[in-house]
Parts: C-alpha cells; sequence; structure tokens
C-alpha cells in the first residue's frame, strides 16, 4: 500500500493586493480564503495520508479572522497536516505558528531541521521554519535516517538560485539526501526535478496573485509507492491569464472566440493584434460578463498591399508584377500575395512573422 500526498505552499493569505481597484481586492481577498477550504475538501476526496504545506501560508501578519479560518479547514482534514514556514510567515515572537493554539492533527516545524515520524504511515519527515527573512542551507550535508520505509523532507527553499538567501536548494544535495520525496515551497510557478532516486518538486502558488503569476495554478498530489509519481491538480481558484488575439474581419467575433463560453471573474489581460481598427471602450462593453477584462491595441494600420502598383517607380513597377503574376496563375495566387504583403510589410517597417 502507497501513501498518498497533498503538497501545497505560497498561499500568502491576506495579501494587500496592491494596484488593484476597491472591488477587485475584495474579489481577490474572498476567493484567497477560499484555498484552506479547497485543500480540505480535496484531501478528503482524494483519500489522503498526508498534508505538506512547504511554506508562506500566510503573508505577513495575518487577521485574527484569516487564523481561524486556517485552524478550522487544516483541522477538517483529517490527517496529519505538516508545516514549514517560509520567508513570508517565519516563525518569530507574535506569529501565529508560534502563539496559537492549533488542532492535534497538525504540526509546525519551529526551527532548525528536525523529523518526526507519523504514526501509522512508516514515515518519517523531516522539516524546518524559517525563524527570520532568510535562512541558510538546511540540507547542506543531510543524509535521511532510513528507519521507516518513506524519508521525506519538507522546506521552504529556493531549487533555482544556488546562492539565494532563501535556504537554497541543489540537485547535489537533493541526490545526497536520501529522501523519497523532496517537498518545497517558495517558488511560484510549479516545478519538479529527479536527483538520484529523490523527486524534488515545488507546486507554486494555488492562486495568481497578479500579472507576474499568470496561469494554471494548483497543488501536487504525490504518490510514494515503489517510486514516487506527482500530478498537479487545480483547485479552480479565480486565475490571471495574457493572451494575443487576432481581431481578423471582426474584433468582437475572434474576441468571443478567445474567451470562455460563460462569463468569468477571472483576470484576462488581451492585446488584439492585426490590421484594422477597434474601438475598446465599446468592445469591451460587449463583454459584462468579464469584469476582470483588460483590452490592449496592439493592432496595426490595414496593410494596402496594391497600393503603388503600377507607378513609375522600383515599388510601383514590382508591385504591378507580383499582381499580375497573381492573376496570371490562379493555383500558386496565395503564395504570390504572401510574398507581396511581406515585402510591403518590410518596406513599411512593420513586423513580419513567418
Amino acid at each position: 500500500m502507497g501513501l498518498k500526498i497533498l503538497h501545497s505552499a505560497d498561499w500568502h493569505l491576506d495579501s494587500p493586493f496592491g494596484g488593484f481597484t476597491e472591488a477587485q481586492r475584495t474579489l481577490l481577498k474572498q476567493e484567497q480564503r477560499k484555498i484552506p477550504g479547497k485543500v480540505a475538501d480535496l484531501c478528503r476526496r482524494e483519500g489522503c495520508n498526508l498534508v505538506l504545506l512547504a511554506g508562506d501560508i500566510l503573508d505577513g501578519k495575518a487577521s485574527g479572522e484569516t487564523v481561524d479560518l486556517l485552524k478550522r479547514e487544516l483541522g477538517r482534514c483529517g490527517v496529519p497536516v505538516l508545516v514549514s514556514p517560509g520567508n513570508h510567515d517565519f516563525c518569530a515572537p507574535g506569529s501565529p505558528w508560534l502563539e496559537e493554539g492549533w488542532p492535534e492533527n497538525v504540526y509546525i516545524f519551529k526551527g532548525g531541521l528536525e523529523s518526526v515520524t507519523v504514526s501509522g504511515l512508516d514515515c518519517r519527515i523531516y522539516g524546518a521554519g524559517f525563524q527570520s527573512m532568510d535562512c541558510p542551507a538546511l540540507l547542506e550535508n543531510f543524509r535521511a535516517e532510513r528507519d521507516k520505509k518513506y524519508c521525506i523532507a519538507l522546506l521552504h527553499g529556493d531549487p533555482v538560485q544556488k546562492n539565494s538567501p532563501y535556504n537554497p536548494i541543489t540537485a547535489a544535495q537533493v541526490r545526497a539526501s536520501g529522501l523519497d520525496y523532496l517537498a518545497l515551497g517558495h517558488i511560484h510557478k510549479a516545478g519538479a526535478f529527479r536527483a538520484g532516486a529523490t523527486l524534488c518538486a515545488w507546486p507554486g502558488c494555488p492562486m495568481g496573485r497578479g500579472w507576474d503569476e499568470t496561469g494554471e495554478k494548483g497543488v501536487c498530489i504525490v504518490t510514494l509507492s515503489d517510486g514516487a509519481n506527482i500530478q498537479a491538480v487545480s483547485l479552480d481558484a479565480l486565475g490571471f491569464f495574457e493572451m494575443d488575439v487576432d481581431i481578423g474581419a471582426d474584433a468582437a467575433a475572434a474576441l468571443e472566440a478567445a474567451l470562455p463560453g460563460v462569463g468569468s471573474n477571472d483576470f484576462y489581460r488581451i492585446s488584439l493584434t492585426g490590421c484594422g481598427e477597434v474601438n475598446l471602450p465599446a468592445l469591451k462593453e460587449k463583454f459584462p460578463g468579464f469584469p476582470n477584462l483588460e483590452l490592449r491595441d496592439r493592432t496595426e494600420a490595414p496593410l494596402d498591399i496594391w497600393a503603388d502598383a503600377g507607378e513609375d517607380t522600383l515599388e510601383g513597377v514590382y508591385f504591378h508584377m507580383l499582381r499580375k503574376a497573381m492573376e496570371e496563375d490562379p493555383e500558386n495566387g496565395e503564395r504570390i500575395r504572401l510574398a507581396a504583403e511581406i515585402s510591403r510589410r518590410l518596406l513599411e517597417g512593420r513586423e513580419v512573422v513567418l
């Protein structure tokens, strides 16, 4: 029988959400506060044996209401929940990790690297809690004891920058660790790698907080048996999405095709491209079901390929020849027209995308 783990990190509860309107801040905070409940629901639905939270669950000083919500939902998971505080929710005097009464199923790593065993799961879990904004390399010269079937480490750390002030993690450290699974937090874009027999992964944040955190977000479901396998799972949280949309012949139709079929409170930032004119306020009014839609005009003036065809200039002669060739050779007409379009774009200093 294997071990099933829900691994999450970087919730940043009570983020200030600066740079948004008051209505948007209210919406973002409401959606963010749904994360603990969604994690508890997923844990129960998937029949997980453990929940690992790899730091920055809180964003600085959290409100009493948020801490009460977090305690309630972590208790509702119904399985052991282990927390390794990070650089945004480090263990210092006044920290709720130190001063609040947490449910019996919640264990918090509050200092240097230590280990706990989980009754009935034949599992040893190593962890540590940041005690300030920075932290040295905790896995330097580390080797796990192999007195249990499963050996796991839960840390807030940086696997991307070897000189990071936030517990830098290197592939060499992971390879030498003797761990089955290293559960990390800190990097907000999900990633993973294997080094030796160890799988190291970080789930990213479960909900983006701005335009630097776009795309699908979620948590990890990890299964340990003969090896370690990982699956990304979305929490269907509010998201930030950026895309380019070519307006074609009908900007509204192109935008409708790019957006979901039903309205959404997600944040969409769409750059309209192609040739033509658009009225951004009028276009946005056609999509009232997307209150957080942001449109950017990146269109170009219509391209007149044959503007000077036939004139007594080199350009005029050149485009006259191309147009005549297109008319006389319908089978290759589209290729000739494309050659003429590329030529016109180059002459006008416009971008050419092949």
